[in-house]
């Protein structure tokens, strides 16, 4: 499926997920596609890096862009939507949590099924258990993985979200019966097949890029997202301009307002940027 523009569009805001979409799959930012968001936001379009991982697991693709110096450079969106995070100020504007009592819920259901459950700060991932599973994530975003003794007390007070790794197959199952009994308290979700997530409700990418948008006194309609994947859904629903990644998901092909025309792998958002952007 191929959706492409037929004019120059008028972008005030860009909002990138990271895996499969801004990140190749050597999970870096190819020099095309760094040119080409500098370019923008030198010419002063808001550059937001949105993704489910957190803060620490984000800043080092923001250091790789070297714009959070400049105004269009200082915002990242993270841990889904949870989070919005300002670097100017070093300070979190905007946060929601999944409150503690569905927290115990899903991870004794996680815990019967045999499935290890992981929560999330800013610089470390906390986990019941230290094995393979709950290593990917770590490893993934680049940040320190602790085991938490006490997991249950460690969910007082909630979290901005809860992820359960495993087998795909597990999971498929697993989420399919969680949203049957929790899925109206919370958004929940597979990013990878090997990772399902709880979120806050009404808590997603796409909330939180309308927060932003808000607040910057940005319409929608002058927002551009980029994605791939199912966690990025509400910001497809969300932003005027809508974009999939060639190699994104059929069905989400389907809720979006454009398709790249390359993978993430052959520079898709450089070439969708300085063609119908700059």
């Amino acid at each position: 499926m191929l959706k492409l523009p037929t004019e120059h569009l008028d972008v005030k805001l860009m909002a990138f997920d990271l895996d499969d979409t801004l990140l190749n799959k050597d999970c870096t930012i190819t020099p095309k596609t760094l040119e080409a968001l500098r370019q923008a936001a030198r010419q002063g379009i808001y550059i937001v890096l949105c993704s489910g991982r957190m803060e620490y697991g984000i800043l080092p693709h923001v250091r790789t862009l070297d714009i959070a110096g400049l105004e269009a450079g200082r915002y990242i969106i993270a841990m889904n939507g949870s989070s919005i995070f300002d670097l100017h100020k070093r300070e979190q504007i905007f946060a929601r949590k999944v409150p503690e009592d569905l927290l115990l819920e899903i991870y004794h259901e996680a815990q019967a099924r045999g499935l290890p459950a992981q929560v999330y700060f800013p610089d470390v991932i906390y986990a019941n258990v230290d094995d393979e599973w709950t290593q990917l994530d770590a490893k993934l975003c680049g940040v320190k993985l602790a085991v938490a003794e006490d997991f249950e007390g460690f969910m007082k007070g909630g979290h901005a979200k809860m992820l359960v790794p495993g087998e795909p197959e597990v999971l498929k199952v697993f989420e399919k019966d969680l949203k049957e009994k929790s899925g109206d308290r919370a958004e929940i979700f597979t990013s990878k097949p090997y990772f399902l997530e709880i979120m806050p409700k009404n808590a997603g990418k796409g909330e939180a890029l309308g927060e932003l948008a808000n607040r910057l006194g940005i319409s929608l309609e002058n927002v551009m997202c980029f994605g791939d994947s199912y966690n990025d859904e509400s910001m497809m629903r969300k932003a005027g301009l809508s974009v999939c990644m060639s190699n994104g998901k059929e069905d989400l092909k389907e809720v979006c307002r454009f398709v790249t025309r390359f993978d993430n792998n052959n520079d898709g958002i450089a070439d969708f940027v300085n063609t119908w952007v700059l």
